[in-house]
């Protein structure tokens, strides 16, 4: 029998799963061959913030089997903070050190042996999030283009062009001085979302998150232009309250986008082409404004987000703008103050620690129960910027993240079926995440800013593609977008089953297609529903509201191999075990003892001793303990 010297996600090895709690006692164990005639072994430690490790000796604790020991120590987290750590082992042969495969499991270092330190994240012992997002379903609306209630709009700037095409693509080649204006409108508005609800709640949505919806002078409005006032197009600041008070008597919430690391050139605090008078720190220097930007040169040459000029980038950690944003009477609490249940911070990793703090301040203080996510496309525990690494998921800043390593471990696998790959990324992420942060994570497989998700799953790639490319094949082939509808119920059969909550992009449940920007912002095609995925992903949310495994039970897997992955979420009363067939062909999957005879959800059936799962789809089995 081949024996594992160490296994960081085998609660054997390591006592605790996962990011542990500061000052938590946690056991480690490491099993030595007994040939190896070690007489010592240490437990190795370090802060990331620093180069040398703590060095612990750990303790003979007996034989395992008969021809290997076991060491062990017993340790107390220490304080918050991201820790790196592996183990020395000593012999008359030598030193050696025994450290990270890749995959959790120990091997002794060589020099042909790939090999890292192990990851241990040590969070706040306070750490809580928000109990009514866990279970739940975040619905994204990217406001513009999801429904038009008809509502005569005030206030609306000329220069923008509306459009009644709704079934057509947003227009997006450059005008005759090379620019991309995106001016063109759907008119959806607020009472349109409103209008809607009893949609949304059929599908078992429990919260919305809204694309920003401040006044800006572009149709994604992510280049504000007045923080305080909703856009005209989108309706009134009265619009927002009452949108915010009826998705409340439906059990609905609603999160903000937050755009603060920029605003636009075109705003009240900018200013550069006089649209609001003659004030703003473009034209006066002694603006209030002007502390909040970066003049290299006054008025022309600015720090813009990513070199974009009609971005002017702000001074987040100026007093005056942290004031205006997190104050009292700031923006962060206004908002919640009409109705607002949390935040969705833009580019988090390009705003710095102090505005995040304060940010999580001011929405803690308005209401404990609000949410504060942030826009990190990678692991967050390890993420590294502004010259360090970041503690967005320590239990200070984020309540949770957007969860971009779950959203591509689930679209590979559904275009390329590598379950291997799959389990490999999503216990990654498992293990490095609290809890708490985890149960609450943003699992989209869609968002604004990607491909939509059955173009990603069925579509050529578009990578090294441009616009033009992309609209010439921006709908699927008649086979391939059959063949996208099977593996997208697949991929959101996952989705709805991992750790965090799902997140439904407007209008993927009905089979919207799209690549990038601006194509996957279409309006949504009420009149062009698949009504195959809307029932599936009905039939979903029903299981993700009657199963409370699914709000913070843990995750195991059964298996992943030959195209197939099988994993359980276990709760406190009942459990769920889905697996999911990537093959083009059906198989038969032989159960655990412990799933025999269990009832199959999607389709209302027991199973037996095994259970078929045809080819491009997922089964998912219940048992009540």
């Amino acid at each position: 029998m081949d024996i594992v010297p160490f296994n960081s996600r085998d609660s054997f090895y390591k006592s605790k799963f996962g990011a542990v709690k500061s000052g938590e006692s946690i056991k480690f164990r490491i099993i030595i061959a007994r040939s190896f005639m070690a007489n010592g072994a240490s437990f190795e430690i370090r802060n990331d913030s620093r180069e040398e490790f703590t060095h612990m000796p750990m303790y003979w604790a007996g034989m395992y089997c008969d021809d290997s020991e076991i060491w062990d120590i017993e340790i107390t987290a220490p304080e918050e903070g991201l820790y790196w750590y592996h183990f020395n082992l000593y012999s008359p042969w030598g030193e050696f050190s025994l450290y990270n495969d890749g995959s959790s499991k120990g091997v002794i270092n060589t020099a042909n042996a790939y090999c890292s330190e192990w990851q241990l994240t040590v969070f706040s012992a306070d750490f809580s999030t928000p109990d009514w997002l866990k279970g739940g379903i975040i619905y994204q609306i990217f406001p513009d283009r999801f429904y038009n209630s008809g509502k005569i709009k005030r206030g609306v700037p000329k220069d923008r062009i509306i459009r009644t095409d709704v079934e057509n693509l947003p227009y997006w080649r450059p005008n005759e001085e090379g620019k991309v204006l995106n001016n063109d409108y759907f008119c959806g508005d607020l009472k349109g979302i409103e209008q809607k609800l009893p949609y949304l709640e059929d599908l078992g949505v429990s919260c919305i998150y809204l694309n920003p919806i401040f006044e800006a002078h572009s149709n994604h409005r992510y280049n504000t232009a007045d923080y305080s006032k909703i856009d005209p197009l989108l309706g009134t600041q009265k619009d927002f309250e009452s949108l915010c008070a009826a998705a409340h008597k439906m059990g609905i919430k609603i999160i903000l986008d937050g755009v603060f690391s920029h605003t636009g050139d075109d705003s009240v605090y900018f200013n550069k082409y006089r649209r609001y008078g003659n004030s703003g720190a473009y034209n006066d220097k002694n603006s209030p404004y002007c502390k909040w930007f970066k003049f290299e040169e006054y008025p022309d040459k600015y720090k813009s987000w990513w070199g974009f000029d009609t971005l002017p980038e702000v001074v987040e950690e100026s007093e005056e703008y942290l004031e205006f944003i997190t104050g009292k009477n700031g923006i962060v609490r206004k908002w919640i103050r009409l109705g607002a249940d949390g935040w969705r911070l833009d580019v988090a990793d390009e705003l710095p620690d102090i505005f995040i703090d304060e940010v999580r301040k001011a929405v803690k203080a308005e209401n404990p129960q609000a949410v504060l996510l942030g826009e990190v496309w990678e692991d967050a525990t390890n993420k590294f910027s502004y010259g360090r690494r970041r503690r967005f998921l320590l239990g200070r800043q984020f309540d949770s993240i957007m969860n971009y390593p779950f959203a591509n471990a689930v679209l590979d696998f559904a275009r390329y079926g590598i379950a291997e790959d799959f389990e490999k990324q999503v216990m990654n992420i498992t293990e490095n995440y609290p809890a708490a942060a985890l149960n609450v994570m943003m699992n989209h497989i869609g968002t604004h800013d990607t491909e939509r998700a059955i173009t990603r799953i069925a579509g050529e790639s578009c990578e090294f593609t441009d616009r033009d490319w992309q609209e010439k094949h921006n709908r699927l082939p008649e086979e391939a977008y059959k063949q996208g509808v099977k593996l997208l119920k697949l991929a959101a059969s996952i989705q709805y089953l991992l750790p965090g909550v799902p997140c439904i992009y407007y209008g993927d449940e009905i089979g919207m297609q799209g690549y990038k920007d601006p194509f996957n912002r279409g309006f949504f095609s009420w009149d062009n529903i698949n009504t195959e995925l809307q029932a599936y992903y009905k039939k979903l949310g029903i299981i993700r509201e009657s199963n409370e495994c699914l709000r913070q039970g843990e995750i195991r897997f059964v298996s992943a191999a030959l195209g197939c992955v099988a994993f359980e979420r276990n709760g406190s009363r009942s459990a769920l075990l889905i697996i999911a067939n990537r093959n083009e062909e059906d198989i038969t999957y032989d159960l655990p003892e412990r799933w025999h005879f269990a009832k199959e959800l999607t389709k209302n059936i027991s199973a037996t001793q095994s259970i078929e799962v045809p080819k491009m789809s997922a089964v998912i089995l219940k048992r009540i303990y």
